[in-house]
């Protein structure tokens, strides 16, 4: 982790100084977190000549860019990554080590914020069953409300429950997530609320997630100006129930019937639209940034994940995507400065992860990629340990690239469990597509600080994680995507290579090239607030 004096650094470069600017000092009204789920920095650089002036080009000439930020920690996921941007941790110490892992305590593959104790709010389903107690530690949103005593009002919002949960924290005043299926509404859980407001209620009753499905997809602009993409009927991509090839245009509405109803909002640019649709809704109508006290809004864009996985990073569909989610945000943005005044919300921009390229589409140019079965390796795992140990039980799951050892039965054959652990941690490494291994003792009793394993050692959960933690060689993911898109989830710069963008009241115009992580957020708006 960095020290306090290097975030120290970035502080003030950040923010405003009283003797250069002449600009308000006054302390903000709003702060937004905005975190866009799944975006490469090289999207700011790729299709900046179809930008317009208003919405990422206007927050980098205007606020402060970091162009050389990273995941200083493996996995790079949505929940790990929301939770750590605004916590200002890893999940060495606030405990979010996936989106889903094997709970070695229940014996079963949880969810990071499910929570049986909790009702939906806004339906009668059970989407809506949530908290976010599994994170042990407070956000900023969290600190912000108690440094207030508790006054101010802190939300989140986004298409994923666990996107809007997380940042928010223990002490949200709400949190909202869409639910998708036949249901088409936004709700909540009764860890916030007992009933949704009003005026979330009528936004649900308006028609708006009708009209996004009622138009197909078609290209912003003509698709043959997208010459910053692959060809747009390629063997790369994923297509959608029903469809016969990946192209364009999208038949939205025919569609829809075979992939989930609402849910198929969640995956096109629309999904964002509608976002900040509820997003301005979330601010006029809960008075954000009009009292005397400062609110917290953690917004999260999520379709952009969904197109990301399903056509890949090089897409004419994601180059596509971010053209609107630019307009979304210039949308955003004007909304902000009318509704809360431009020189009384500070904002900063950032993303949960990046992606891989598809790693066929690597093979098929020669550069080295490969898809890792999690079956077949546990089966090699466990001739291995039969061949060793005598016993092919001694593997409990496999996952996350993690292994977890069945430590009764290791017990009950007077085995060394870290004998056992370290054994198989030699062996995972002749296994195709697994470039080191690490046991948790080693990463207990051995700090690495730098490199890949340093990211990995970031990642560990002494309580939570595995025996053995695995690094899989470049560009290799999971066969789940054989058949087309890609996925992240490595300590590759690939996947750790993200923007940060601090912009509004409080923040100085400028950019650093020099390497930063993304755990420098949460220190750096706090020192702001």
């Amino acid at each position: 982790m960095k020290n306090v004096f290097s975030i120290l650094i970035l502080s003030i470069l950040v923010l405003t100084s009283c003797k250069n600017e002449k600009k308000t000092t006054t302390k903000s009204k709003l702060v937004v977190g905005i975190v866009i789920d799944q975006m490469r920095y090289d999207y700011l650089t790729r299709f900046a000549d179809k930008y317009g002036d208003g919405g990422f080009k206007r927050i980098l000439k205007g606020g402060f860019s970091l162009e050389n930020a990273h995941y200083n920690y493996i996995p790079t996921y949505t929940a790990v990554g929301h939770t750590s941007i605004y916590t200002g941790t890893t999940p060495t110490n606030h405990a979010i080590i996936s989106n889903n892992w094997y709970d070695k305590y229940e014996k079963k593959t949880i969810y990071c914020v499910d929570d049986s104790n909790y009702k939906t709010i806004g339906n009668d389903g059970d989407g809506g069953k949530k908290s976010p107690y599994r994170m042990l530690t407070t956000t900023i949103a969290d600190q912000l409300r108690l440094s207030q005593n508790m006054n101010g009002k802190s939300i989140g919002l986004s298409i994923k429950d666990r996107s809007a949960i997380l940042p928010a924290g223990h002490t949200a005043n709400a949190a909202y997530w869409f639910d998708g299926g036949a249901q088409g509404k936004w709700i909540s859980s009764s860890f916030y609320m007992n009933e949704l407001p009003n005026w979330v209620k009528e936004f649900n009753e308006n028609g708006k997630a009708d009209e996004y499905l009622s138009k197909p997809w078609e290209t912003l602009y003509d698709i043959n100006t997208y010459i910053e993409s692959v060809e747009d009927n390629n063997k790369f991509e994923e297509t959608f129930k029903g469809q016969e090839a990946p192209v364009f245009p999208h038949d939205i509405p025919t569609l829809r019937s075979k992939n989930n109803n609402y849910s198929i909002l969640k995956a096109i640019p629309a999904g964002n639209s509608f976002t900040t649709d509820f997003a301005k809704a979330t601010i006029t109508n809960e008075q954000l940034g009009k009292s005397n006290y400062t609110d917290f809004l953690a917004i999260s864009y999520s379709s952009i994940d969904y197109v990301g996985h399903q056509f890949g990073v090089a897409s004419k569909e994601i180059e596509d995507t971010y053209l609107r989610l630019d307009k979304d945000l210039e949308i955003l943005f004007t909304f902000l400065d009318t509704e809360v005044g431009a020189g009384n919300y500070t904002l900063f921009l950032t993303a949960d992860h990046a992606a891989v390229q598809v790693p066929s589409y690597l093979q098929s140019v020669k550069i080295p990629a490969n898809y890792f079965s999690y079956t077949k390796f546990k089966t090699y795992l466990n001739e291995v340990s039969k061949k060793y140990f005598k016993s092919d039980e001694l593997i409990e799951n496999v996952s996350n690239f993690q292994i977890f050892l069945n430590k009764e039965k290791i017990e009950s054959l007077k085995l060394d469990e870290h004998l056992v652990a370290q054994k198989l941690a030699d062996e995972s490494i002749n296994y195709k597509g697994i470039y080191k291994a690490v046991t948790a003792k080693t990463l207990q009793t051995t700090t690495f600080t730098n490199g890949i394993l340093n990211s990995l050692q970031n990642g560990y959960n002494q309580k939570y994680s595995g025996d053995i933690l695995l690094v899989p060689n470049p560009s290799t993911i999971s066969n789940y995507y054989k058949n087309g898109g890609t996925t992240h989830g490595s300590g590759y710069s690939y996947d750790t290579h993200i923007p940060i963008i601090f912009y509004g009241n409080g923040i100085t115009k400028g950019a650093s090239k020099k390497e930063y992580e993304i755990i420098d957020i949460a220190p750096t708006i706090s020192n702001l607030l």
